[in-house]
């Protein structure tokens, strides 16, 4: 069973989709009115959520439902190992899984699970990098309050 529900949280609304009690997708910055989980599951991930944000250091338990390509999988898996305050480079990442620093990029872009797999913890060699695929606007403005909830300032 498919359910989606809107839950409000410090970096704006997050539109959430689960599917037979496994978590299919976040989007963030959702313009959607807000609408409570109506699972047993759907209230799990609700209460993780806000567990992450009254606690950086929470970590979630959840069934993901990944979709995407070998090299994608591999890099959402290394993403769930950087703990909470810390961050790698794009490159440094790259070194660890034996990629590309733009092939992390682009997976990072495509990651359908942003918080809960943590695409915000990779950053530019030089800046805060990208996210969600934007350079700038409110896309990385939620990357900067996610990190900065972590304690981490950029």
């Amino acid at each position: 069973m498919t359910e989606t529900f809107v839950i409000d949280t410090p970096v704006g609304r997050l539109q959430i989709q689960v599917d037979d009690e496994q978590l299919t997708s976040i989007q963030l910055n959702s313009q959607s009115k807000l609408m409570a989980a109506q699972t047993l599951f759907g209230l799990t991930v609700t209460e993780q959520i806000k567990n992450y944000f009254r606690l950086a250091q929470f970590k979630f338990e959840l069934p993901l439902l990944q979709k995407g390509t070998e090299h994608q999988l591999k890099v959402w898996s290394a993403l769930c190992q950087i703990p909470a305050g810390s961050v790698l480079t794009y490159g440094q990442l790259a070194k660890k899984i034996g990629s590309s620093a733009r092939a992390i990029g682009n997976a990072c872009r495509n990651n359908p699970l942003p918080i809960v797999v943590p695409c915000h913890r990779i950053v530019a060699a030089s800046d805060i990098g990208g996210f969600s695929g934007a350079q700038q606007g409110v896309l990385l403005d939620i990357k900067r309050s996610l990190l900065n909830h972590e304690g981490l300032s950029f």
